[in-house]
């Protein structure tokens, strides 16, 4: 007698209307574009993180400037607008992250994470997307704050490789602070502890040497100002900037940048799942 084996079920047809995943690429070029709009809704946002640091040049630079030793001596107004540019120029990129920290928390605070879990999008890319929208912003009021600082006079004898190094080692620090406050925003129980928590970090280059030279300060704030992250990039962008070699500073910036990308990604890398699969 012969045994029929049973019949195997026929997979059902995919719907043609099935929805299908979107690619990481995708889901970060539609998440980017978002960010970007939603930051240019917000022109008073956008203002501000270009106004802010151009007033801050023009009032270090006609009054301050004629004041602050540099070197053991007074220098030009000119002069002096070369010596603190670099710093405004990471200091424009401290304010525009700082919104970076608002929105990232809104996101997570206010459920669009929990609603792009049931979409076919990689929940990751709402991080990334505000990253690269910030970098763009940043970079933009960057670029705002040195066309004013030639219209009132700065010129420099660096070459094209170095005035390139100095640009690339400024966007770096736009990177840096971006994902970092970017990390603190997904951390943050809310927008405005967001911002709060970030706050600091934009005191550090007042506190280092982007506005008056390290020797100048008391021997207890020297210390810190001779050692924290910011004063070999400021060193480093400066001498590039005006035509010198940076020296060790390059590479002790750079170092000092890659440890924070590297802490940020891994405390994002952490916390994000435990946030998004609550």
């Amino acid at each position: 007698m012969t045994t029929l084996a049973p019949a195997r079920p026929t997979p059902s047809p995919r719907r043609a209307d099935a929805p299908r995943s979107a690619s990481f690429l995708t889901g970060l070029l539609v998440l980017s574009r978002r960010s970007l709009r939603h930051s240019f809704r917000d022109p008073e946002s956008v203002l501000m993180a270009v106004l802010l640091p151009v007033m801050m040049m023009l009032i270090f630079v006609y009054v301050l400037g004629g004041a602050i030793s540099v070197g053991g001596e007074v220098p030009t107004r000119s002069a002096y607008l070369s010596y603190v540019l670099p710093a405004i120029a990471l200091t424009t990129a401290g304010f525009g992250a700082s919104y970076t920290a608002v929105v990232v928390s809104n996101d997570m605070t206010t459920g669009l994470i929990d609603r792009l879990r049931t979409m076919p999008f990689p929940a990751v890319t709402v991080l990334l997307g505000h990253t690269i929208a910030s970098m763009a912003r940043n970079l933009l009021a960057t670029g705002m704050v040195v066309l004013v600082a030639l219209a009132v006079g700065f010129r420099t004898d660096a070459s094209a490789g170095q005035l390139l190094a100095s640009f690339g080692l400024i966007a770096l620090w736009i990177l840096v602070i971006t994902v970092v406050f970017a990390t603190l925003g997904m951390l943050a129980g809310s927008a405005e502890a967001a911002s709060g928590y970030g706050f600091v970090l934009l005191f550090l280059p007042y506190l280092s040497s982007g506005f008056a030279p390290v020797d100048s300060m008391p021997g207890w704030l020297r210390a810190f100002a001779a050692h924290q992250p910011m004063t070999p990039l400021i060193d480093a962008s400066r001498a590039l900037l005006n035509g010198h070699a940076p020296g060790s500073d390059g590479v002790v910036a750079v170092a000092w940048r890659l440890g924070f990308v590297a802490l940020a990604i891994a405390v994002a890398a952490y916390v994000f799942p435990r946030r998004t699969s609550r």
